[in-house]
């Protein structure tokens, strides 16, 4: 091959030969015109060492994809860590393999999004040219800009901006992708007062490097890339809202403007996104919780602490209920500790110094200084380390339904989802080495029990490992990091489970299963988590006499599967839009007599269900029945029963099934037998 020749591996396993400086694009070209119209962007992975396959089939026929029926199809494949995604303007100069992405591909979405920032970006410095510029990322749905301007933007702003985008897409300007050198970047950009951008040059190219830039028309912007080929392709967008944020993150910092658009590839998707946000809107938790008097958050009390009242309180009952009998019934021992705790003990756990800022302010006592506590953890090691354990005492479970108290800043609180008080459902397993992914692998399935149990059927599983470049911000040897981490990874790997490794996002004592469940909606929830820690029992010398009759250190496991009470509640009400599962309803039964001779039977009625362990709620208000029901059904009430002559004479109920209507008049011992078993099989529908 000659050096002037490079091999493009395509997903099928195919071979090319191509000329060194050949685009995505031109293969794309090769391939079918049809093609190279529709794809996006493409994917490439350097092969250092590559094992190609022969390029010719052993049936002696070519085996490149242009000469195959069906090759567009090939083209497209599962993305595999170290690749990257470059422009289909991007010159080829080494061996590679090679995706071309159409839209089908989540890549592909954000690549466009990325480059209606960019479009927004033309638009507003079009219009208002003494705009500053930040960042304009792509985000899971949609974009954004920082800028910085004296002066807000107005609505009337925001609809000219979303105009001038559109002339912007209209001139279907090239992205072109340009490199300069990094001195000449900030000379350039210092000369325009581009303080942001100058600060990202500083902080993510050294001296010597070369930066990339993009221009499309008259607009140049600091970028990595990639981009779609023109601002043409960016075909269905929208300016949606603004908001402040401080630069840096810092409120010394000036305020930005954060001005948010989204795009999709057509106005069908788009609609469609319009419609679930009404969705979302819909079953937002806070207005439900208002609506159905589950909880409040009182000004006057403070931001972030969670008032539950009389009906969120019987749910919650009924979640922890539940849960602690589940704890029980595996084997783990019901602990309670104290809310605060010497800063003595937080220093030895590590929080003091590796989680300070997000716990509150010591207290000064008589006898030294308290912190309110963060986590329960050191709480349940003090109770394992009070007295000799054996290998024989291992391993010991303990589980607490604790309260626990964290600093979050004002600006990222957010109903139940993001509180300064909770209710942790924390449990703590000392155990030996060897029984460690025995307890990993049963804190999984336990997980999985939760989830399923309170209607989540999907749930995706992340491992959080550590970063070894960040070694400062972990404790712990190089080779117990290996060994917890390779602990969690057999335990997946055995299950059968498939997850997403995350470096970097591991607690500082250990690394994590984090996993998350998706809601009716498709979204992702984190609630569950499972951690491996073999620090903290080192540095509180915890200790087991082993069957050799020597001492040894337990390992640990913190776990947490509702992840917080109210945090798990809050999804909950978003999941069932506040008509939740009859075993959780805080009122499952609804009675309506027609009249009030009626109320007697209706009052017996009640006494019936009540015997039977159901919640039961009878109005016997001087109103029409009508406005009853209807009263009931906003408040999402499983079932209202109905009550007059006939259904008084035939010891019978008139039975209406939320979101089914009027089901007619059954007996009372049928309805009764009915609502029973929902209950007992903590069945979710109706």
């Amino acid at each position: 091959m000659s050096e002037q020749q490079i091999k493009i591996q395509l997903p099928d396993g195919s071979v090319r030969e191509v000329a060194r400086g050949t685009t995505p694009y031109d293969i794309a070209m090769s391939i079918s015109p049809r093609l190279a119209a529709a794809v996006v962007v493409a994917r490439v992975k350097t092969l250092t060492n590559p094992t190609l396959r022969d390029e010719t089939a052993k049936d002696g026929a070519p085996s490149s994809v242009a000469e195959e029926q069906g090759s567009e199809a090939a083209m497209y494949g599962a993305a595999e860590s170290g690749e990257s995604l470059v422009d289909l303007a991007a010159p080829l100069t080494e061996d590679v393999a090679l995706e071309l992405l159409k839209e089908t591909d989540e890549a592909s979405l954000k690549v466009v999004r990325h480059s209606a920032a960019h479009v927004m970006a033309t638009a507003i410095l079009e219009l208002f040219p003494e705009t500053k510029l930040g960042h304009g990322p792509a985000t899971d749905s949609g974009f954004f800009y920082d800028v910085y301007r004296e002066t807000p933007f107005t609505e009337s702003d925001l609809a000219a901006i979303e105009a001038r985008m559109a002339e912007v897409v209209a001139r279907d300007e090239r992205f072109v992708r340009v490199e300069e050198s990094r001195e000449k970047g900030l000379t350039d950009y210092s000369a325009q007062g581009e303080f942001m951008k100058v600060h990202f040059i500083e902080k993510f190219t050294k001296p010597g490097d070369e930066i990339s830039l993009y221009r499309n028309g008259g607009f140049t912007d600091f970028c990595r890339g990639p981009h779609v080929p023109s601002t043409g392709r960016v075909k269905a967008f929208k300016v949606t809202s603004i908001a402040g944020a401080y630069w840096l993150g810092d409120e010394k910092n000036p305020q930005l403007q954060r001005v948010y658009g989204t795009a999709f590839f057509n106005d069908k998707d788009m609609a469609a996104h319009f419609k679930r946000l009404e969705e979302i809107k819909a079953r937002d938790h806070r207005v439900l919780g208002k609506q159905l008097d589950l909880f409040s958050i009182q000004e006057v009390a403070g931001a972030g602490l969670i008032f539950w009242h009389p009906k969120g309180g019987l749910i919650r009952k009924t979640m922890e209920d539940w849960m602690r009998d589940e704890c029980i019934r595996r084997g783990y021992e019901m602990v309670f500790t104290p809310h605060i705790m010497r800063r003595e003990l937080w220093k030895i756990s590590g929080h003091e110094g590796f989680y300070s800022q997000n716990m509150y302010p010591p207290m000064e006592l008589d006898d030294a200084e308290y912190r309110l506590k963060p986590m329960n953890c050191p709480g349940h090691i003090l109770i394992y380390k009070n007295s000799p354990k054996s290998y024989r005492d291992l391993p010991a479970r303990y589980a607490e339904l604790g309260n626990v108290y964290r600093y979050e800043r004002s600006g990222t609180m957010h109903g139940l989802l993001r509180v300064r008080g909770f209710t942790q459902d924390d449990a703590h397993i000392f155990c030996t080495p060897e029984q460690i992914e025995g307890e990993i692998a049963d804190c999984v399935e336990f997980a999985e029990s939760v989830l399923k149990t309170f209607g989540f059927a999907e749930f995706k599983i992340e491992l959080s490992t550590w970063d070894p470049k960040e070694r400062k911000s972990y404790v712990g040897s190089d080779e117990n990091w290996e060994f917890a981490a390779g602990s969690l990874k057999k335990v997946l790997t055995a299950k059968g489970i498939p997850y997403k490794e995350i470096p970097g996002e591991a607690a500082f004592y250990g690394p994590k299963i984090d996993i998350k469940l998706v809601d009716v909606l498709g979204r992702l929830w984190q609630l569950s988590t499972v951690q491996f820690d073999f620090n903290l029992p080192a540095r509180f010398e915890l200790e087991y006499t082993g069957e050799d009759g020597e001492r040894h250190q337990p390992v640990m496991v913190h776990r947490a599967l509702f992840g917080s009470v109210e945090r798990f509640f809050g999804v909950l009400i978003e999941h069932y839009a506040g008509a939740f599962p009859l075993w959780l309803a805080p009122v499952q039964v609804g009675l309506v007599p027609i009249s009030e001779k009626h109320l007697e039977y209706a009052s017996r009625v009640k006494k019936q269900l009540e015997a039977a362990g159901l919640r039961v709620e009878l109005d016997a208000r001087n109103e029409k029945m009508n406005a009853k029901i209807r009263e009931f059904t906003l408040q999402k009430v499983p079932f209202v029963l109905v009550m007059g002559d006939k259904e008084a004479a035939s010891e019978a109920v008139s039975v209406r099934t939320r979101g089914k209507g009027d089901e007619g008049s059954v007996a009372l011992t049928a309805f009764l037998e009915r609502a029973k078993g929902l209950v007992e099989s903590r069945g979710v529908a109706l």
